[in-house]
């Protein structure tokens, strides 16, 4: 997780928080990239066991978001049993918490309500202000046959 950590104090000095600017910071931090460059840049990175992706929204807003952990269906298409995967997924991310808690970002993080889309979108999640951004860990499922993942996500709160 300290890669995670590492890029995320990496992009809060961006100003503005840009998809050229942070495909450099993941270049500059030695992840790897996984050739899906949109609009010139690179949008997807692996390192470890972790995937990173770059997403520029309309207007112009920027996300960077991480896969920490993440359980896929079994061979049958299927969870074996969901709920211990949600159950999995909690406590991955409950492992994770303190690592951005502890971290040199801690004295930044001003801790933030989940609105209901968050709610919506999360079925466990925490939610801080970075600077102008926001920063959100949660476990999230966005459809019945994709893997369960934790996921953190940067993202600037007005348009880049």
């Amino acid at each position: 997780m300290a890669a995670v950590i590492a890029v995320l104090e990496e992009l809060r000095g961006l100003a503005p928080l840009t998809a050229e600017g942070a495909a450099a910071r993941f270049s500059a931090q030695e992840w790897t990239p996984g050739g899906k460059p949109r609009q010139g840049v690179e949008t997807s990175w692996d390192k470890g066991s972790i995937g990173a992706w770059i997403q520029t929204f309309s207007g112009g807003t920027v996300s960077v978001s991480f896969v920490v952990w993440s359980r896929g269906v079994d061979e049958s298409g299927y969870f074996d049993d969901l709920e211990a995967v949600y159950e999995q997924g909690e406590r991955a991310l409950a492992d994770f918490l303190p690592e951005i808690e502890e971290s040199p970002l801690a004295g930044q993080l001003i801790k933030a309500e989940p609105t209901e889309a968050d709610r919506d979108e999360f079925m466990t999640v925490k939610k801080w202000t970075l600077d102008a951004r926001i920063l959100t860990a949660g476990v999230m499922q966005q459809d019945t046959d994709l893997p369960v993942m934790v996921v953190v996500a940067l993202e600037e709160t007005g348009a880049a």
